[in-house]
């Protein structure tokens, strides 16, 4: 969208998390307000009347009635806890926020790198997108503390950490999947 920019470009101002996207990590999109690649979007346009905030959460009027329906279905990356993660960022300040981040993008690039038998990314995507962080966390070092973790093929280790992400998920009532729009 012309003349939208943004300093963060990992999470977005509406409250997705760009660096845990699969279109994001394949360089297809530049994230928000990222430049060429970036989408335009009603959001966006809302944030330039509203006095260009870095994040909806900055704006006077959050939540407004935007955010009504805003997670009711997911594209390339889950919109299940945009208002929940701005929420979230506002509580720990964004330093934290961001640091929780990055901590959840290396986790996933070592995921991606180890573990993907090139079916798996939008679940790690997702997977590491909807838990917290320590949960993520246990799930690396439950991986890296198995002994026969690396004797495994590509296959059996993506569907060994599948079966652990899952486990994870049921335990908080998470359901790992992206839901399309009906």
């Amino acid at each position: 969208m012309k003349d939208f920019t943004r300093s963060d470009l990992l999470f977005s101002l509406c409250g997705l998390n760009c660096g845990l996207c699969p279109m994001h990590l394949d360089g297809h999109c530049p994230g928000c307000g990222g430049g060429e690649g970036n989408q335009s979007c009603k959001i966006a346009r809302c944030s330039l009347q509203h006095g260009n905030p870095e994040y909806c959460s900055q704006c006077q009027e959050f939540p407004c009635k935007k955010y009504e329906d805003i997670d009711g279905f997911d594209s390339f990356v889950t919109h299940q806890n945009q208002k929940r993660d701005l929420e979230k960022q506002q509580e720990i300040g964004v330093e934290a926020y961001r640091a929780e981040q990055e901590e959840k993008i290396r986790i996933l690039e070592w995921l991606l790198q180890n573990c993907n038998d090139g079916r798996k990314k939008t679940f790690f995507c997702v997977a590491v997108n909807l838990l917290e962080l320590e949960d993520v966390r246990n799930v690396k070092e439950q991986i890296k503390s198995d002994e026969t973790f690396g004797e495994l093929s590509l296959k059996e280790k993506a569907a060994y950490v599948t079966g652990q992400f899952q486990k994870a998920a049921d335990k908080q009532g998470i359901v790992l999947k992206l839901r399309k729009k009906k």
